[in-house]
């Protein structure tokens, strides 16, 4: 018969087994957190905490911080006495409390293994040392080896002191005053991002729109921040290269809030500051939405453009091509200004314009993405390709001058199925040190490499633009 050694052995709850000298805080010892969001995926968090400390060395465990924390970057605040406060010491510890933690651990310690009989069911624990785990189980009894024991037939005295349920910073500092003080921790974070998204409604004259403004937050930081005090950078904000790159994460379906007040705006050095007039919660895992801005009848103006790039006309002079149709796209232009009903710095994000159609429902015609937007400035959006604003383009003539320079001639067709005239512009980009010979409209340089021309075009007829230039590559 076997002999079994009998020992009891209980699990421990961590509380019991870390140092009896180590301070928590968790976020039940939470009264304020603040948050400013920054673009590209960074956070600041302002934790303060009620905390009892003691007169002089303490450790003090902050559990509950953002599991994406940058620890290099915490600083840790004494906001009752700052006087005689000093931190002398900070760890971050993320050796999480798991099974395989559990095992790995106990390499080299007493552990119990579970002996069930096969008759009667009853249980007996034996003592054995765990001598490896790396992955098949080897224990040594007081009369022999065994191997092949599954890890779930083990059970353990105490869980070790370095691992904990949940990451944790651990900091050494000194204090002159005991009793309750106020803490504040303050650190940047991954794993939190916001982005701007817009929705602007046309009128039937499509000349003016109303715009409203959403923010979409994202927490996938690891922790939840109850009852958090928002605001939002917008702007690029330097940073030295990390050498750990932290992974994208998938963003989430979004959900929609009722109307609220636009959030407040100011200036941070060369940024902007946006500031969330309430709390909110922001759960782990989560996307939600609030209200940024609203700007009503905004002034408008919707414009056709035919950007041509088409080097191969010119560069493959000794082909003969077919015309090219290229597309007539939809533009809508405002100026961010207070004449124009707008004049309020807009984030980068998405526009994504509406209108009604003839039985007032609402249809989606188009949307593009913008850069931050100061006031004064303007703003261009792309919404499609015109239906009836067609185009036909051909390189009529070509002449080589020498080895870099030549001659050529175009000729773009325009034509307007559309019951009212529309002005075109028309941007050509041409190569190298380039002028125009002769034109049958005006032109202006928009840039360097860029003429453009506009052209008015009657309604249910017809334009044609003819250039003729000169140019060394």
């Amino acid at each position: 018969m076997l002999a079994v050694a009998f020992t009891l052995w209980i699990l421990v709850p961590p509380s019991t087994v870390w140092s009896q000298e180590e301070i928590h805080t968790t976020h039940t010892d939470q009264k304020k957190v603040a948050i400013t969001i920054y673009n590209n995926d960074l956070a600041l968090i302002k934790d303060q905490r009620q905390v009892a400390l003691k007169k002089g060395h303490n450790t003090l465990a902050f559990m509950d911080v953002s599991t994406s924390i940058q620890s290099e970057t915490a600083l840790l605040r004494n906001l009752t006495h700052p006087q005689g406060f000093s931190i002398t010491e900070q760890n971050y510890e993320f050796d999480l409390l798991t099974a395989e933690a559990l095992l790995q651990k106990h390499v080299g310690q007493q552990v119990g293994v579970i002996y069930r009989h096969p008759t009667t069911g009853e249980e007996t624990i034996e003592q054995a040392i765990l001598l490896a785990a790396n992955p098949e189980v080897v224990l040594r009894f007081e009369n022999r080896i065994e191997t092949g024991i599954s890890p779930d037939r083990l059970v353990y005295q105490a869980i070790p002191r370095n691992l904990r349920e949940r990451p944790a910073l651990i900091l050494q500092l000194q204090t002159e005053v005991a009793g309750k003080q106020a803490l504040e921790l303050s650190y940047l974070t991954s794993g939190l991002s916001w982005k701007a998204d817009y929705v602007a409604q046309l009128n039937q004259t499509e000349d003016r729109f109303d715009l409203n403004g959403w923010v979409t937050l994202t927490n996938q930081s690891g922790m939840s921040y109850q009852n958090a005090h928002l605001q939002l950078v917008a702007g690029s904000i330097h940073r030295v290269a990390p050498q750990i790159h932290y992974a994208k994460r998938p963003a989430q379906e979004a959900r929609m809030l009722a109307d609220a007040p636009p959030m407040e705006e100011e200036g941070l050095l060369d940024y902007h500051l946006y500031t969330l007039d309430r709390a909110t919660t922001l759960k782990n895992k989560q996307t939600k939405q609030v209200s940024l801005l609203s700007a009503h009848n905004v002034a408008v103006q919707k414009q056709y453009e035919l950007r041509s790039h088409t080097p191969r006309l010119y560069y493959n002079h000794s082909q003969s091509f077919s015309a090219l149709k290229p597309p007539v796209m939809v533009y809508l232009h405002f100026e961010n200004t207070e004449q124009a009903g707008l004049d309020l710095p807009l984030p980068a994000g998405i526009i994504r314009v509406y209108k009604q159609d003839s039985k007032d429902n609402i249809q989606f015609v188009g949307e593009d993405r913008i850069n931050h937007i100061s006031k004064n400035a303007s703003a261009k959006l792309r919404l499609g390709q015109a239906f009836d604003i067609t185009a036909k383009k051909r390189r009529t003539e070509y002449r080589k001058l020498d080895s870099d320079s030549f001659e050529a001639t175009f000729k773009i067709e325009l034509r307007n199925a559309k019951k009212e005239p529309v002005l075109v512009k028309v941007a050509e980009l041409i190569p190298g040190d380039w002028h125009i010979i002769t034109e049958s409209h005006p032109h202006q340089r928009e840039t360097g490499n860029t003429a453009l021309w506009q052209l008015s075009i009657p309604a249910k007829g017809q334009a044609t633009l003819t250039v003729s230039f000169q140019t060394r590559t």
